[in-house]
């Protein structure tokens, strides 16, 4: 499912138009982004929690040489599904 899909989706089952659905969706997105990129957890329960995850340096290996190379410190997104979420999936 992709983002239009999920907006026609919501816009049915909460008897909106297609147009507001699409807004709102856009917040909710907007809202998580924005609270991750300020190194908050975002927690959604039955569903699953965003939070920022630390990866250190490290050395790597160029694939096309061998050669080591330095990849620096990064930040990451990691998600984590909820109990409701896990079950739904292994269901399926």
């Amino acid at each position: 499912m992709r983002k239009p899909e999920l907006a026609a989706a919501i816009a049915e089952r909460a008897d909106l138009s297609k147009d507001k659905a699409s807004q709102v969706l856009n917040v909710i997105l907007d809202e998580i982004t924005g609270s991750v990129a300020q190194g908050q957890d975002v927690s959604l329960i039955g569903f699953g929690t965003f939070t920022v995850r630390e990866r250190a340096a490290r050395t790597g290996k160029n694939p096309q040489t061998g050669q080591p190379l330095a990849i620096p410190a990064s930040k990451t997104v990691a998600f984590k599904p909820g109990k409701g979420l896990k079950d739904a999936v292994g269901k399926g």
